[in-house]
């Protein structure tokens, strides 16, 4: 017998479908003194690798300006549930280049179109108009 089937079990759990630079929130069982409760990890999905049962995702969250980083199995017993909260439109498998960034800089959302602005620049009076909002005397 496979030794993954006997440590997972014969039927995975239905996960949502998801990639790197889609926000989720992992719903995940922790084990404290003979009680269980849920515990929840929210960040940007990193990177996914491997297939079938050994398939696993990186989550990455910054809080309080710290970088964290999990590693989740897909088809573990731990995990309870996964929202996708956002899907990142991304060109990148790996987004390691987020471990450096600074700042708030977000992935741009995969339902959010593009507009470009249609309309022709309008020339903004310059000096005394501008500021009194009357037009110029003329000489």
């Amino acid at each position: 017998m496979d030794w993954l089937t006997q440590v997972h079990g014969t039927a995975p759990p239905e996960r949502p479908a998801f990639r790197p630079g889609d926000e989720v929130r992992v719903w995940y069982r922790i084990l404290e003194q003979g009680k269980e409760r849920l515990g929840q990890f929210e960040g940007i999905v990193i990177r996914l690798r491997g297939a079938g049962r050994s398939r696993t995702f990186t989550v990455r969250r910054v809080t309080h300006g710290e970088g964290v980083e999990r590693v989740f199995p897909v088809d573990s017993k731990i995990i309870s549930k996964i929202d996708v909260l956002r899907q990142g439109k991304v060109r990148r498998s790996r987004l390691y280049f987020l471990r450096s960034v600074i700042g708030k800089r977000r992935i741009a959302a995969a339902s959010e179109p593009k507009t470009l602005n249609a309309e022709p620049a309008t020339e903004k009076p310059e000096g005394i108009a501008a500021a009194t909002g009357q037009p110029a005397p003329q000489p």
